[in-house]
């Protein structure tokens, strides 16, 4: 017998999943768009465009956040916690459980962002410049927190032994969230774990990548020859985690198992992520997951669809793998949604392995020669899948690298 400080670790498996997306609500809906190859593209509208050239972007349609949040006032929460949010419960929902059932439960829940309520923030810097602090709305000041991506979710199913952390590691906040959830479960800290990330479409970053010269006219094309750059999306991307004892007592469907993963952080540069520190967190990954290069089926890479991100995102992954695998984005679909990018694409990768198919990178033409993958183009692909990675960038040289598996009984 263990006691509790020599007992093993614990496996981790993620038992439910909750996709707010451009190209569909809700996993069925998600699902169906990676399968199809769907766009999210259109024009944006969440804020006036007049004065760029071009303005296109991934926004989430016919999103009611009364239809999925109940017990807070949806008029409270900014549109990027509305999102968390509404993800979170449809997590619960899809693992089979009921908020009333997770009360009890000593939990996690964990969101990481890049924007948080940027898009609120705006709307008050507006208000501030043309009436003058005095004419604030209170109630915008008051949710316009980076903290309630996570205690909004708290609150609305009324969690009570639990911790709640908002990760700010930009573009790849939403694995390092995963990560911390998988720490938890793992270490017996906590029951389950309420994962991902999410963020909402604002002129502040959009602008931002406007300037640098990274926003695509169009489409968003990663490891295409002809590429033209980003386009911002949204959403939002939570995963229901909890221990596989927990999971098989209550009989839950498991999506796949959490091998484990990597974080570096090398400072190299603001905005140019740094080849050989993205393969040493590969390189981790794969120690902290037990599995080796080959032993990958696919790869869900960052893919923003920039020349500084494709060519060295695939030349370490070169440097990495013998022979890389099939290597794509869903960018080509969502867009680049920040902080949710990497918990959206974690969900693909669930899907994937449950499935068995790889999404598609859509807008493909011909692939870059430097960048020289297989990056499935424009068509899903049949594949038997049982280790599947999931890489995250993000400025300032946050890596995070995530490994997935299809759960099997131990031998």
């Amino acid at each position: 017998m263990y006691d509790n400080d020599q007992r093993p670790p614990r496996r981790v498996v993620i038992t439910g999943l909750g996709t707010v997306s451009s190209i569909g609500l809700g996993v069925a809906a998600f699902l169906d768009g990676l399968r199809s190859g769907r766009s999210g593209v259109k024009p944006i509208t969440a804020f006036d465009t007049t004065g760029f050239a071009h303005a296109n972007g991934c926004e989430v349609d016919d999103f009611d956040p009364a239809e999925w949040i109940r017990r807070v006032d949806p008029d409270e929460l900014g549109r990027a916690t509305q999102f968390s949010v509404a993800a979170a419960h449809m997590a619960v929902a899809d693992a089979g459980l009921t908020p009333e059932e997770l009360t009890g439960r000593r939990a996690l829940v964990s969101v990481g962002t890049t924007d948080a309520e940027s898009r609120d923030l705006d709307a008050l810097v507006d208000v501030q410049l043309r009436d003058g602090p005095e004419h604030l709305p209170p109630g915008v000041v008051r949710r316009a927190q980076a903290g309630r991506l996570s205690t909004g979710i708290v609150r609305e199913l009324g969690l009570v032994d639990v911790e709640a952390l908002t990760i700010p590691t930009a573009c790849a906040a939403g694995n390092y969230a995963i990560g911390s959830g998988f720490d938890a479960i793992r270490g017996g800290e906590v029951e389950v774990a309420l994962c991902g990330g999410a963020d909402a479409v604002c002129r502040k970053t959009f602008a931002g990548f406007y300037r640098l010269g990274t926003i695509a006219p169009e489409v968003c094309q990663p490891f295409d020859k002809d590429r033209k750059g980003i386009l911002t999306g949204e959403g939002a991307g939570i995963l229901l985690m909890e221990s596989l004892e927990s999971a098989r007592a209550r009989g839950a469907r498991i999506y796949a198992e959490v091998l484990g993963y990597g974080l570096n952080c090398d400072a190299h540069h603001p905005v140019a992520p740094d080849r050989a520190s993205l393969a040493r967190c590969m390189e981790v990954a794969h120690r902290n997951a037990g599995v080796k290069p080959e032993d990958i089926d696919f790869i869900s890479a960052h893919g923003t669809g920039t020349r500084a991100n494709d060519v060295t995102e695939a030349g370490a992954i070169r440097q990495v793998f013998a022979t890389p695998p099939p290597t794509i984005s869903i960018k080509s679909m969502i867009g680049h949604s920040m902080g949710a990018a990497s918990a959206l694409a974690s969900a693909a990768c669930a899907l994937a392995i449950t499935e068995g198919f790889i999404p598609p990178t859509i807008n493909h033409q011909e692939t870059d020669p430097e960048c020289g993958l297989d990056c499935v183009p424009n068509e899903a692909r049949p594949a038997e899948l049982n280790v599947v990675q999931n890489n995250a960038l993000a400025f300032a040289g946050n890596n995070a690298v995530l490994i997935l598996g299809r759960y099997r009984e131990a031998e």
